[in-house]
């Protein structure tokens, strides 16, 4: 039975010819999803703002200004509301009670239930959430130290493992992976929660992992094809990593889907940023990371023993002052 291949062994596409339409490209996506970051802002969960969140699921359809207005009529603080994965799931955000008791949250959570019930019969209500502002304070805190620590310990990793060329642009490739998924967040107005700093960290380790596996053909290359070019020998690399690279990217968009479609509206933040991060991530390991390494000035040589490239400079030196080597 002959394998599936849906990269030919032979490609040879010219990766680094458009490096530069990449990085305006780039650069362009990045400016955008900071200026949604800081225009529309990210919709914060419970996790993160702290409150109490009561999702309710109705019989069909409904207008979210009108429950919104049952909601307030009970005085228990100003409602933010959102359909959650479907226009009969409702999200709904108060401010905690003034008392900390936690009788006193069950009591605004019973309150709401019993109005919505009484308005709209058959309604179900699957989960209720209560995060004090302290906790959501620390949360923000611990989530973005966890993908900062993330993104500067793969740059030292980097750094020692090649030259500190690859670790620049293995975190400028990361970084610009992260702000995409942000400014995605922020123009979808999907809600962030914890699940989507779990997102966040699996497309950095998804993109290093991609990333790695181009490095090291680089890294290989340059040593075995001292006199190359230096564009040819990354577009001869990008080009012998690809089919993996491909087909590693399908399969796991394949169970993302699956995840997408079944896995219900709880998932759906998570899922959507997976599958945006898979596509951004290859993008970048292709197009952005591998190519910045000329711009940082990777030569074929950097990776040559210091005794070859002590007697090679030597030699260039002789030349040069028209001595005979």
């Amino acid at each position: 039975m002959r394998l599936l291949k849906l990269v030919p062994d032979n490609t040879n596409i010219g990766f680094v010819r458009v490096r530069h339409i990449a990085f305006a490209l780039t650069a362009l996506l990045t400016i955008a999803a900071l200026a949604l970051v800081f225009t529309r802002g990210l919709n914060l969960g419970v996790d993160f703002v702290g409150g109490l969140m009561i999702e309710a699921k109705f019989e069909q359809p409904i207008h979210l200004e009108k429950v919104r207005s049952s909601v307030d009529r009970l005085g228990v603080g100003t409602s933010q509301l959102q359909s959650f994965g479907d226009p009969r799931t409702v999200s709904i955000r108060l401010p905690l009670p003034e008392s900390t008791d936690e009788g006193a949250t069950n009591a605004v959570v019973r309150q709401v239930q019993t109005a919505l019930t009484a308005e709209y019969p058959g309604v179900r209500f699957n989960r209720a959430e209560a995060v004090s502002g302290k906790v959501s304070e620390e949360l923000i805190f611990n989530g973005a130290l966890a993908v900062v620590l993330a993104i500067v310990g793969i740059a030292i990793f980097s750094w020692f493992r090649y030259e500190w060329q690859f670790g620049v642009s293995t975190a400028v490739a990361i970084v610009h992976d992260v702000l995409m998924t942000l400014g995605f967040f922020a123009l979808t107005q999907l809600e962030c929660d914890l699940s989507t700093v779990a997102a966040v960290l699996t497309i950095i380790g998804y993109s290093i992992n991609d990333k790695m596996v181009i490095d090291d053909r680089i890294r290989e290359n340059m040593r075995k094809y001292r006199k190359m070019d230096m564009k040819a020998l990354i577009d001869l690399s990008v080009n012998e990593t690809l089919p993996r690279t491909v087909m590693t990217s399908i399969t796991i968009m394949l169970a993302l889907g699956a995840l997408l479609i079944f896995g219900g509206h709880v998932l759906q933040a998570f899922t959507a940023a997976m599958m945006l991060g898979i596509v951004v991530g290859t993008y970048s390991s292709v197009y952005v990371s591998s190519s910045l390494l000329i711009s940082l000035g990777v030569t074929t040589r950097s990776f040559a023993p210091k005794e070859e490239t002590a007697t090679a400079e030597r030699v260039t030196r002789r030349a040069d002052d028209g001595a005979v080597p």
